[in-house]
């Protein structure tokens, strides 16, 4: 089935988000998934195409069988040609078990919760030295001065990197998500650009993160690099390179989900002071619902993709070996047939199966429950401290259809 709404090219991601939600209401409605072709992108895998999976049904069976819907040769759009994997690594989120398990096995011990608890204490401090910041300067950019600060920081106390060295990590990581998605004409000085740019990026993470490894084997410190790179009691650890992977990983998704929402949550609660005022009444038994029903409205990561390995019949549509489809996560979190009156923002909706933090199975977010407590810190020391906190004009979204971004939100206080 084909669809008159192109939703690969910039047209469609620069539309404001209202316009994209109702597309996704009438793919829906369609029943069954849409076919999208895509062009070749420049020293790129060539677009075969994909198929649209906007229903909530749809996007958690597809995550839930990972036996037919895989993640190789890879989970993001575009695929990267092969010639990155063989320079850099592939990361996680683009492998199959017995190679995902493994890994996935290997980094959880940075999630459990016994070290998400040790973790507490150094976020909170990491919000009241950033809101001690704000109070000294003023308010100005809440994405510059906050939303980007927290998440980037209790990533790289966790890795074990220096206050010094963290502007450089931040910057190459804009430079990554600059990258992703989309990047207008595919054939553009721009685009090359970015790509470069993306690449240098990664290499010089890479090299950042594999001297701490070689430093931490022969000396471990009390960081996360020093337990994922010495074998533990089962004899497992990562490699150099898959470390770096995994710091790629950790660093696109691990901050931009919490900035993400982050940046649109105080928006939300500025546009519904009544779900703010009800907030606030309880904080402790209300924020957990806040946050899920937060990224549900915003679903930070917008979609990933998946190749068909064997034939299957999903929504009612027969596919086959190859076939690619691409689990739109935002299209997903706003299924009527699942979230009733779904284009409202309502913290104490309940249920809330949202996929926000990809559907469920194997591939969903290990960090889910590091970015809730991110989360639940900041916005209490912020309502605490700043209580009249409040956007002020409208944010600068981040044109791409993998990240919903905020790159700038004027605010007051």
């Amino acid at each position: 089935m084909n669809a008159s709404t192109d939703l690969v090219g910039t047209e469609f991601w620069a539309r404001p988000h209202a316009e994209r939600h109702a597309e996704f209401a009438r793919l829906r409605e369609l029943g069954a998934p849409v076919f999208y072709a895509e062009p070749r992108i420049p020293f790129v895998r060539e677009g075969k195409g994909f198929y649209a999976l906007v229903r909530h049904a749809d996007v958690v069976e597809a995550s839930r069988n990972t036996k037919v819907f895989s993640s190789e040769p890879a989970a993001t759009s575009p695929e990267p040609p092969p010639w990155v994997a063989a320079l850099f690594g592939r990361p996680m989120v683009n492998m199959d078990d017995p190679r995902h398990g493994r890994l996935r096995r290997i980094v959880s011990r940075a999630f459990s919760p016994k070290m998400l608890a040790g973790l507490a204490d150094d976020v909170q401090a990491t919000a009241t030295r950033i809101v001690d910041d704000v109070e000294r300067e003023g308010a100005g950019d809440f994405v510059e001065q906050i939303a980007a600060r927290l998440p980037i920081e209790v990533i790289c106390a966790m890795m074990g990197i220096p206050p010094e060295q963290r502007p450089y990590v931040l910057k190459r990581i804009d430079v990554m998500t600059e990258y992703s998605g989309v990047r207008g004409s595919l054939f553009s000085p721009r685009t090359l650009r970015l790509l470069a740019g993306n690449l240098k990026a990664i290499v010089d993470l890479h090299r950042l993160v594999a001297k701490m490894a070689r430093e931490r084997r022969g000396n471990p410190q009390d960081d996360l690099v020093s337990a994922l790179v010495n074998a533990n009691v089962d004899g497992e650890a990562l490699t150099i390179r898959e470390l770096g992977s995994f710091f790629d990983l950790l660093l696109v998704a691990g901050n931009e989900t919490t900035r993400n929402a982050l940046s649109h949550g105080i928006r939300l609660f500025t546009e519904h002071p009544d779900q703010r005022e009800y907030l606030l009444a309880d904080y402790d038994s209300r924020i957990g619902p806040a946050i899920e029903e937060i990224v549900r409205y915003v679903s930070p990561i917008i979609q990933f993709r998946r190749t068909l390995k064997s034939p299957y019949t999903l929504g009612g549509h027969p596919f086959h070996p190859g076939d690619k489809v691409v689990l739109f996560y935002q299209a997903a979190n706003r299924d009527p047939d699942v979230f009733p009156n779904p284009n409202s923002f309502d913290i104490t909706r309940s249920p809330n199966p949202h996929v926000g933090f990809g559907g469920p199975g194997a591939h969903l977010c290990l960090g889910a429950n590091l970015a809730r407590m991110e989360l639940k810190i900041m916005f209490r020391e912020l309502f605490t401290r700043l209580p009249d906190i409040q956007t002020k004009g409208d944010p600068t979204y981040l044109l791409s259809n993998f990240d919903n971004g905020v790159t700038h939100q004027p605010y007051t206080f």
